[in-house]
């Protein structure tokens, strides 16, 4: 990557698929420091671009794991288009929270959510079965089972200090790993 920003500043791209979107929010997180950022990387798709189509970009952070065939269609297109990707947080490492359903029986969970007779749903209540609804994975996967990851950002999420220490040393072509004790699970 030294070579990619001696040349012009990194292309960073973010996506968040099955997850609460607090890796994001760390991101967003490191506040003035983002201007700093600002400077040394050009945002892709992210949050602070409000880009939903992605270009070529040298650095990917995913966030949140597979739950559905659609979070795998666009894991595999964010793959394609970023030289370097990053499974961002607990749920992309190993399907963190969105993976606590991996003993049930999706299709169990659904009929007891939709179609049994509940406070609040209206009579004849099904299953959803529309065609635009994505298809639920049998069960919840790390995104390094489906493609290949160069990094690891831990946390549930990563704090801001660790996205920062990280994206720096990237940018800078140092070592990423962030410091052990800078690494929580709250």
């Amino acid at each position: 990557m030294a070579e990619t920003r001696a040349s012009r500043n990194l292309r960073v791209a973010t996506v968040s698929l099955a997850g609460c979107f607090g890796c994001h929010m760390s991101l967003l997180d490191i506040d003035e420091r983002l201007f700093s950022l600002a400077g040394r990387v050009v945002f892709d798709r992210s949050p602070l671009t409000d880009l939903k189509t992605l270009g070529e970009c040298d650095l990917g952070l995913v966030e949140g794991g597979l739950c559905n065939a659609e979070n795998v269609e666009v894991l595999r297109r964010f793959r394609s288009r970023c030289r370097v990707l990053v499974a961002v947080g607990a749920c992309a490492i190993n399907g963190g929270l969105p993976a606590q359903r991996n003993a049930l029986d999706v299709g169990d969970l659904l009929e007891a959510v939709y179609a049994r007779d509940q406070p609040g749903l209206a009579p004849g209540s099904r299953v959803p079965d529309d065609p635009e609804l994505p298809l639920p994975l049998a069960r919840v996967h790390p995104i390094h089972e489906v493609v290949r990851v160069d990094h690891f950002l831990p946390g549930c999420p990563p704090s801001a200090d660790v996205i920062w220490a990280f994206l720096s040393a990237l940018v800078e072509g140092r070592d990423p790993t962030p410091p052990r004790d800078l690494i929580r699970y709250d």
